[in-house]
């Protein structure tokens, strides 16, 4: 598996863990909790499609989210906020250094007003970040 393709879905059962943990590093963000949640599941399950695989992970994050465990809601948090926060200059996953790039960052006004702004929704929101 190269480090910017997906395989096709009907190999990740056949998978390593540490190949399907790749794989969700290149859907979502690079996340142990991420890694700890799903990476059975998708030796698990066979999907049809990637999107209904995204789809099945999204399950997991929506029982989290409504569990009454705070440990699962703690759980989530840590997954979300795996998530760079936007303008940052470092970035784990292609996908986000190719998101932030589309951002046009360039002036220092814009970069601190993207701060301010992500610092005032993570004290509204705490532990979570605007993605």
């Amino acid at each position: 598996m190269g480090s910017s393709e997906l395989p096709p879905i009907s190999s990740l059962p056949s998978l390593t863990s540490s190949e399907r943990a790749a794989v969700l590093d290149l859907l979502f963000e690079p996340c142990v909790q991420l890694h700890t949640l799903s990476v059975a599941l998708l030796q698990e399950r066979a999907f049809p499609s990637y999107d209904d695989m995204i789809a099945s992970i999204g399950v997991q994050l929506t029982d989290l989210g409504a569990s009454t465990s705070t440990s699962d809601k703690e759980w989530l948090e840590s997954i979300l906020a795996a998530h760079p926060r936007l303008g940052d200059k470092k970035v784990d996953s292609s996908q986000s250094r190719a998101e932030q790039a589309q951002l046009h960052i360039g002036e220092d006004d814009d970069s601190k007003k993207l701060a301010r702004l992500n610092e005032d929704y993570e004290t509204t929101f705490p532990g979570l970040r605007y993605v």
